[in-house]
């Protein structure tokens, strides 16, 4: 059977500079491919991986969105969250949930819901 290794998610974009402006600037991705004839890009941040494109005709142009979210395990979600807090478009603030995560989430640029979160038993963990 096939083992599935990784998920690195096409976003959809009208504008592929100001996406990798929001990318590499607010969040810290960092550009590893970028082919401007194809309107398309990869980045990377730490163990995650994302593509930027323009959709091609065949893939409905009208439909950039997304009806779901982005969620980001990350370490250190406090500190994540003073530093964007005023950088970007606040969807909710940081919160503890009774489901044990810390997390809050932002929009990007192309209104896409970035939420970013920890399990409430690793903050204070520095190991």
């Amino acid at each position: 059977m096939s083992r599935f290794t990784g998920l690195r998610p096409m976003l959809w974009t009208e504008n592929l500079d100001e996406s990798i402006e929001f990318y590499t600037h607010i969040l810290g991705f960092e550009v590893l491919s970028r082919n401007d004839e194809w309107h398309w890009a990869s980045l990377r941040k730490d163990d995650v991986h994302i593509m930027l494109a323009l959709p091609n005709e065949h893939e409905n142009p009208a439909a950039i969105g997304f009806t779901g979210s982005f969620y980001f395990n990350v370490d250190k979600v406090d500190e994540l969250w003073e530093d964007l807090k005023t950088k970007a478009k606040i969807c909710y603030e940081i919160e503890t949930f009774e489901w044990e995560m810390r997390e809050f989430a932002i929009y990007d640029n192309n209104g896409y819901i970035l939420q970013f979160g920890e399990p409430v038993d690793n903050i204070g963990n520095t190991e």
